[in-house]
C-alpha cells in the first residue's frame, strides 16, 4: 500500500472505531438513571469513544498516524467538555506538539510530517460551508450516497495532489496509480474488510469472509504496482526545488482561485523533473559508499556509471544493494549500471549484487566469479576480468590490472583474483584494488610497477595485515587512501601496522566508519559526516 493509503486508512479506522464505541457507551448510558444524573451521556460517550479508540491505537501498534488522531480526538474532547471551540488549526497543533513531546523521535519520521500534512491540507482546502435551507426536502438516498462518493473522491484528490511532492521530498518516489488504489482499497478496507474483522469476534466465519476480500484486494493493490510506470522516480532535488515544490502543493489544494493555482505549475516542475549533476567531459566523480564491513564504490563519467563491488549481505533478508546501494543510486538519478564490476566472490563484495542486477539494467558483468555462480548466472553479459583489459568513457580511460588470463587456471583463493581497475583522467588516478594480499602486490609490482602510481587508493583488503607491503605503497604512492571497514569490525581493520606504514608515507586516511560516504570529484574531497553532521556530533572530526 502507499504511504498516503497508509496514512488515511489508520486515521479513518481509528476515528471510526472512537465513533461507534462512543454511540455504544451513550446508548448503555443513557438506560442508567443514576448514571445520566451524574454525568451527561453525551459527556460520557465522548470519553467513552476516546478510551475506545486508544486501546485500539496501542493494540494497532501506535504508529505516528494512530498517535495523531488519539491526541486529536483527545484535544477535540477536552475542548467539548470545557465548553470550548478552537480553530482546526490550533487542534493540529496541539495534537502534534504532544505527539513530539512524548516521541520526540517522530520529528525525525516521514510518516509524522506525511501523517499532519495530509490533515492540514484537508482541513484548509474544504470549501465554505453552504447555508442550508431547513424548508427544503430532504435528500434521497442516492443524493446522499452521491455527495459521500464526490466528497470521498474529492479527499483522495486533495490528499494525492497535496502529499506528492513531500512524498517526492522524503523518497525520491511516487506512486503515479496510488490515486486508483485510494479510491478502491480505503472504502473496502473501511466499510467491509474492517467491520468484518470486528464481527468476526461474535461470529467467526467472517473472519473467512474478510480474509477472502483482502486477499482479492491485495492481489488486485500488486497488479496495480506491478504496471509499467506505476512508480514516479526522481533524482533527489536541491533544497530551494523542495521548498518551491511544497509552495506549489499547499496552492494547487487551497480554495483560491484558479489564477493563483496555477502558479503551481512553474513552482513543482523543479522538483518533479530536476536535473542532475554530472561531471563535465573528460572528469569523473568517485563515491566510495559505507556500507559498513565491505566495498562499494561508484565511478561516475560524464554519460557512464561503473560501481565497483556491490558492499556486504548483513543477513537473510538485507543487504547492502538493497539498503544503501538502490537508495543512494535513485536519489542521485541514476537509472543503469553501465558496467558492474564485482571484484571477487566474498560475500562482503557480491552480497548486494542481486537487487542490483534484478532492479536496475546492467549493461555489463565484469568479474572473477567462476561459471555457474549464481550471480554470474543472473547477468546478461558476463565477462571475466582479466589483466590488459581497457576502455574510454567520456574521455575517462579504465584499465584492469589484474588477475591475469593464466590465473583463471590455477586454484587460487578468491582474496588472490581480486580485480584490480585503475581509473585515469585529467583530476587524477584511482586504484581500485578489491582484496589482493601480499603475493598479488609482488605480482603487480613485477608486471605493472609503473601503472600503479595513483592518487587515492582503496586500501587493499580492508587494510588487513596480509596486504598494503611497503614496496607496494611505495609504487602506489596515493595521497589519500580510502579504508572501507564497519566500526570496531571483529577483524580489526585498518590494522595499525598498515595505518602506521600510510601515515608514514603521509598518505591522508579516510576510514568510511569516520568519514561516512568519501566523495571526490577532482576538487576537495568530502565526508558525508562532515558535510551533513547530525546533531549529535557535537564537533567535527579532528576537532
Amino acid at each position: 500500500m502507499s504511504g498516503i493509503l497508509k496514512e488515511t486508512l489508520t486515521g479513518l479506522h481509528v476515528t471510526m472505531f472512537a465513533w461507534l464505541a462512543g454511540l455504544l457507551v451513550q446508548a448503555l448510558w443513557r438506560r442508567s438513571a443514576r448514571a445520566v444524573h451524574l454525568w451527561p451521556a453525551p459527556w460520557a460517550g465522548r470519553v467513552g469513544g476516546l478510551l475506545a479508540a486508544t486501546a485500539y491505537a496501542v493494540f494497532a501498534g501506535w504508529g505516528v498516524p494512530a498517535q495523531r488522531t488519539v491526541w486529536m480526538l483527545a484535544t477535540i474532547t477536552l475542548l467539548h467538555l470545557s465548553g470550548r471551540r478552537w480553530p482546526w488549526a490550533m487542534v493540529l497543533l496541539v495534537a502534534a506538539v504532544v505527539v513530539s513531546a512524548l516521541d520526540p523521535w517522530a520529528l525525525l519520521q516521514p510518516g509524522f510530517w506525511l501523517s499532519f500534512v495530509a490533515v492540514g491540507l484537508l482541513m484548509a482546502s474544504e470549501p465554505a460551508q453552504r447555508v442550508v435551507d431547513r424548508n427544503a426536502p430532504s435528500p434521497r438516498w442516492w443524493q446522499r450516497l452521491w455527495v459521500a462518493a464526490r466528497g470521498g473522491v474529492r479527499t483522495q484528490v486533495v490528499a494525492t495532489l497535496g502529499l506528492t511532492p513531500l512524498s517526492l521530498v522524503f523518497f525520491q518516489q511516487v506512486s503515479v496509480v496510488g490515486l486508483v488504489a485510494n479510491l478502491v482499497a480505503i472504502p473496502l478496507v473501511t466499510l467491509v474488510i474492517t467491520p468484518l474483522a470486528l464481527l468476526g469476534v461474535m461470529l467467526a466465519p467472517l473472519w473467512r469472509v474478510g480474509a477472502a476480500v483482502q486477499e482479492a484486494l491485495s492481489q488486485g493493490l500488486a497488479w496495480l504496482g506491478a504496471l509499467p510506470g506505476a512508480v514516479w522516480v526522481v533524482p533527489a532535488a536541491p533544497l530551494w526545488a523542495q521548498a518551491a515544490g511544497l509552495l506549489g502543493a499547499a496552492l494547487v489544494v487551497l480554495p483560491l482561485p484558479w489564477r493563483l493555482r496555477l502558479f503551481a505549475i512553474p513552482l513543482v516542475m523543479p522538483l518533479l523533473l530536476p536535473v542532475p549533476v554530472r561531471p563535465e567531459a573528460g572528469r569523473y566523480e568517485v563515491v566510495a559508499v559505507d556500507v559498513g564491513q565491505g566495498t562499494a564504490v561508484l565511478v561516475r563519467t560524464r554519460g557512464h556509471l561503473l560501481v565497483y563491488d556491490a558492499g556486504p549481505q548483513y543477513s537473510r533478508e538485507s543487504d547492502a544493494g538493497q539498503r544503501v546501494l538502490l537508495p543512494l543510486l535513485q536519489a542521485r538519478g541514476e537509472t543503469r549500471i553501465n558496467r558492474l564490476v564485482l571484484s571477487h566472490r566474498d560475500l562482503d563484495h557480491v552480497g548486494g549484487a542481486k537487487p542490483l542486477l534484478q532492479t536496475l539494467p546492467v549493461g555489463e558483468l565484469l568479474s572473477s566469479l567462476e561459471d555457474g555462480h549464481p550471480i554470474r548466472a543472473m547477468a546478461a553479459s558476463p565477462v571475466r576480468c582479466a589483466a590488459g583489459q581497457r576502455w574510454v568513457w567520456d574521455g575517462v580511460q579504465f584499465e584492469v590490472l589484474h588477475p591475469r588470463a593464466e590465473d583463471y587456471e590455477r586454484s587460487l583463493k578468491s582474496n588472490a583474483m581480486s580485480c584490480v581497475v585503475k581509473v585515469s583522467g585529467p583530476q587524477g588516478t584511482l586504484l581500485l584494488t578489491g582484496d589482493i594480499e601480499r603475493q598479488q602486490e609482488a605480482e603487480l609490482l613485477s608486471t605493472s610497477a609503473a601503472a600503479l602510481r595513483s592518487d587515492v587508493m582503496l586500501v587493499p583488503h580492508h587494510g588487513s595485515r596480509t596486504s598494503s607491503t611497503a614496496a607496494f605503497l611505495d609504487a602506489v604512492a596515493p595521497k589519500v587512501a580510502i579504508v572501507q571497514a564497519g566500526y570496531r569490525n571483529r577483524f580489526g581493520h585498518p590494522v595499525a601496522d598498515v595505518t602506521e606504514r600510510l601515515k608514514a608515507r603521509g598518505v591522508r586516511i579516510e576510514a568510511s566508519a569516520a568519514c561516512g560516504a568519501w566523495q571526490w570529484g577532482g576538487g576537495e574531497a568530502v565526508c558525508e559526516r562532515d558535510r551533513a553532521r547530525r546533531y549529535w556530533h557535537h564537533a567535527a572530526r579532528g576537532e
